[in-house]
């Protein structure tokens, strides 16, 4: 496995540096599952959870992925994507020489 760059490391960490999303990938590392199910299970409400599973999606921490119910429903199941981040001082050292400026970070 190769070293995240900084920006990769920082997306990582944001994504997970809150509790309902630790939850997800929690529930998710026991069982693929669909929103409404986990949603259920983790008290929480679709569109809230939707907004989470997106954000770890986009940090690559979970996919997600169409497939049809027996009785032809359509039903999103997500589960987690394989990772492992070192996070030792080396490695810190070495995501930050890789850091987007904060001008590269806003496109300019």
């Amino acid at each position: 496995m190769s070293l995240p760059t900084g920006d990769e490391l920082l997306k990582v960490l944001a994504t997970l540096a809150n509790p309902h999303r630790l939850r997800v990938v929690a529930a998710l590392t026991e069982e693929r599952n669909y929103v409404s199910r986990l949603a259920r299970e983790l008290g929480i409400s679709r569109a809230l959870l939707q907004v989470h599973l997106r954000k770890l999606e986009a940090a690559g921490l979970v996919s997600g992925h169409l497939e049809l119910s027996d009785d032809g429903k359509a039903l999103k199941y997500y589960e987690v994507n394989g990772f492992a981040y070192d996070l030792t001082p080396a490695a810190i050292a070495a995501a930050v020489r890789t850091l987007s400026t904060s001008d590269e970070q806003k496109g300019t």
